[in-house]
């Protein structure tokens, strides 16, 4: 394992040990529940315990509740029901995208088709709101009416970016700059979610917002990385370019018109095979825009910690998982 190999995987174990208490409480709490079909149960039983390991929005909850001071395990419930719901819009999602394969193992629309993923997505946000309104049931009227109000608000904003998002399928005319906003809009759970934690630890105005700024911002980066790795798989740039917009390391090497035109004829001239993915590979990872948003990249991490300075705890840990986010984009897929 090289040394970018074990830092990333320092930054997963991290982000495990913080949120692993609320992902297993949403696991109880969705088998414990039964349909009266048992593919549906199947299904779940696949989603939660196979391919679904959210952990990264109830650590980031922990961590800004811990981050203003309080103890973090106070938030477990609630990221309990916000995995819930992320695990609903997920499935959802990879309906809209025809997903069937992610991260190595198949979706459940892949694996058990689309009229069962529809109605588990479905038990899922139903599930995940159930949770939700027991657990701020035991918070101040004022924290519950706010957390109401972010996730709603965050909830409309990612379904109006998947919604114009589909409008860009299977079409190359998507600007770079469009589909960084909708990566940004995308991102407003996340910032929810942090603003939730430092909210349910008594946080400051200028905590909350702030460690609402840091969650939006490492979700875009989390995203951008995700991106990056999409490039170096077959399949996955295949799916994207029949059914979803494009990585966005693509997008942004479309700004030179003649590399454009080198990645869209790879694209649409028979079956891509790996040496054209191949390919279209050296073009990205060579390519002066790939620089330049890698360089977008690092601005952002920049102002991000900038906003750290107006926490009171955990900032070692926010800057480490913040710089850990470039670390393998230069190198090859091994390393991410």
């Amino acid at each position: 394992m090289t040394i970018k190999q074990k830092l990333i995987e320092k930054v997963k174990n991290l982000l495990k040990e913080k949120g692993q208490k609320a992902l297993e409480i949403a696991k109880q709490s969705v088998l414990q529940e039964k349909s009266g079909y048992e593919p549906i149960n199947e299904a779940l039983r696949y989603f939660m315990e196979e391919i679904w390991l959210d952990v990264p929005h109830p650590a980031l909850l922990s961590l800004a509740c811990e981050a203003v001071g309080e103890n973090p395990d106070t938030t477990a419930s609630i990221g309990a029901a916000i995995t819930v719901l992320a695990g609903a819009a997920d499935i959802h999602d990879d309906i809209i995208d025809q997903s069937l394969i992610k991260d190595g193992k198949e979706t459940v629309f892949g694996k058990f088709g689309k009229d069962v993923a529809l109605l588990v997505g479905d038990a899922l946000l139903f599930k995940g709101l159930m949770m939700l309104h027991e657990a701020c049931e035991k918070l101040q009227m004022n924290q519950r009416e706010e957390i109401l109000r972010l996730l709603t608000q965050a909830f409309f904003k990612i379904s109006g970016a998947e919604a114009k998002e589909t409008g860009f399928k299977g079409k190359f005319d998507l600007s770079a700059e469009e589909y960084l906003e909708i990566i940004e809009d995308k991102a407003a759970v996340a910032e929810a979610t942090a603003k939730i934690g430092a909210i349910i630890g008594g946080g400051t105005r200028d905590e909350i917002e702030a460690l609402g700024y840091y969650g939006k911002t490492l979700s875009v980066l989390m995203t951008i990385r995700d991106e990056f790795i999409d490039i170096f798989e077959l399949n996955e740039i295949k799916n994207r370019a029949e059914n979803e917009c494009l990585p966005l390391p693509i997008l942004f090497t479309f700004k030179d018109s003649r590399k454009r035109d080198k990645i869209v004829s790879l694209l649409k001239e028979g079956k891509l095979t790996e040496k054209k993915k191949n390919k279209i590979l050296d073009i990205v990872m060579t390519a002066v825009e790939t620089r330049e948003l890698k360089g977008k990249m690092l601005s952002l991490i920049k102002e991000a910690d900038q906003q750290l300075k107006h926490v009171k705890k955990c900032k070692g840990t926010l800057r480490f998982i913040l710089k850990s986010i470039l670390e393998g984009l230069d190198t090859s897929r091994a390393d991410f």
